[in-house]
C-alpha cells in the first residue's frame, strides 16, 4: 500500500499538473471504484475546475470550484496518473510497450484502469487499481473532514505541530502495545506503513516487538526524529516503488535504493555489518538488524 511519502509525491505532482484544468468527461468501469451518482457527477464534476490537491494521511483530496471534492484512497494497488495526450503518443513512439525506461503513461489505459477523467485540453487523469479496493468519491468539500476515517486519523508527522511532545503523548496512550503495531495504527500517527515503520525503528535502534513503556525517553526522541527524517528522505527520492506505486507522471520512486533494512534481508547492516533478518511483527513481514535492534527484556 502506498504510504505517506508516496501519496505526498503524487499530491505534489497533481498539484502542479491539475490545478486550473477543467473536467470535461468522467468514465468508469466499476461502481465500487467510483461510487457516485450520475446526478452528482453532472452537477459537481463535469465542467468543474480543479482548485487544489491536498493530502490527509494516505488519502488525496482534489478540490473543485463547485464546492465538491474528489476524495481518493489508493488502498493497496491504486494509482493516479496524469497523461498529456501528446506525451502519451510520444512515449509509445520513443519506447514501445515494455521498454525498461518507459513510464506508465505510454501504456494507459490498461486492464487496471477503473476511472478515466478527461480534461478540457485533452489531458487525462487515470485511476488504476488492480485489486479494486481503492475508490474516488465525490463529496461536498465541507463534509470531507467529517468522514469517519478522517475524524479518527492521527496527526501528520511532517507538519510543524508534530513535536516530540505530541508524538510521545500519542504513543504512550498505547504503552502496553508493541511499538511497530503502534506506528502502523493510523489513529496514532497518520501515514506510516510497513516500509517506514521498519526504517524508522532501525534508525532509532528499537526492536519492533518492544513494548512502548519499555522504550526510554532518549530512544523515543530518537524515534520521533527518525520518523520525520525517513519520511522526508523518501519524499525527496520520489517515494518507494515496492510493487505498484508510481508518481503522478507514471514514474517509479527510488527510495528503496536508499532503504537501510526494508527488503534488505541477507545483506549486512550498514551500521554494524550484522546480517539483516526478516521476521513477523504486527502481522507484517518486518526487517531488523538483530544487533542494533535488541529486544528489551
Amino acid at each position: 500500500m502506498p504510504e505517506l511519502p508516496e501519496v505526498e509525491t503524487v499530491r505534489t505532482g497533481l498539484q502542479r499538473l491539475l490545478v486550473g484544468r477543467t473536467v470535461k468527461e468522467a468514465r468508469h468501469d466499476n461502481q465500487k471504484s467510483f461510487p457516485n451518482s450520475v446526478e452528482d457527477i453532472n452537477a459537481f464534476l463535469i465542467g468543474a475546475r480543479v482548485m487544489a490537491v491536498r493530502r490527509r494521511g494516505k488519502v488525496l483530496i482534489i478540490d473543485l470550484n463547485t464546492g465538491y471534492s474528489l476524495v481518493t484512497h489508493l488502498k493497496m494497488t491504486g494509482q493516479l496518473v496524469f497523461v498529456d495526450s501528446k506525451e502519451a503518443s510520444s512515449a509509445k513512439k520513443r519506447f514501445g510497450a515494455g521498454h525498461p525506461n518507459e513510464s506508465l503513461v505510454g501504456l494507459l489505459p490498461d486492464r487496471s484502469t477503473r476511472v478515466t477523467i478527461t480534461l478540457n485540453d485533452a489531458a487525462i487523469l487515470y485511476f488504476n487499481d488492480q485489486r479494486k479496493f481503492g475508490w474516488m468519491r465525490l463529496l461536498p468539500t465541507v463534509a470531507v473532514p467529517e468522514i469517519d476515517f478522517f475524524k479518527k486519523l492521527g496527526p501528520e508527522p511532517l507538519q510543524s505541530e508534530f513535536t516530540f511532545r505530541v508524538f510521545d503523548e500519542r504513543i504512550m496512550r498505547r504503552k502496553k502495545s508493541r511499538i511497530k503495531a503502534v506506528l502502523l495504527d493510523q489513529t496514532v500517527i497518520a501515514g506510516i506503513g510497513n516500509i517506514y515503520a521498519d526504517e524508522s525503528l532501525w534508525g532509532a535502534k528499537i526492536h519492533p516487538e518492544t513494548r512502548v513503556d519499555q522504550i526510554s525517553q532518549v530512544k523515543r526522541r530518537a524515534l520521533h526524529q527518525s520518523i520525520v527524517s525517513v519520511l522526508q528522505l523518501s519524499i525527496d527520492k520520489g517515494g518507494s516503488t515496492d510493487r505498484n506505486y508510481v508518481n503522478a507522471e507514471g514514474k517509479k520512486g527510488s527510495y528503496i535504493q536508499f532503504a537501510k533494512v526494508f527488503r534488505k534481508e541477507g545483506t549486512p547492516c550498514q551500521r554494524c555489518g550484522t546480517t539483516i533478518l526478516k521476521m513477523r511483527s504486527a502481522g507484517r513481514g518486518t526487517h531488523i538488524c538483530p544487533k542494533c535492534q535488541r529486544v528489551v527484556k
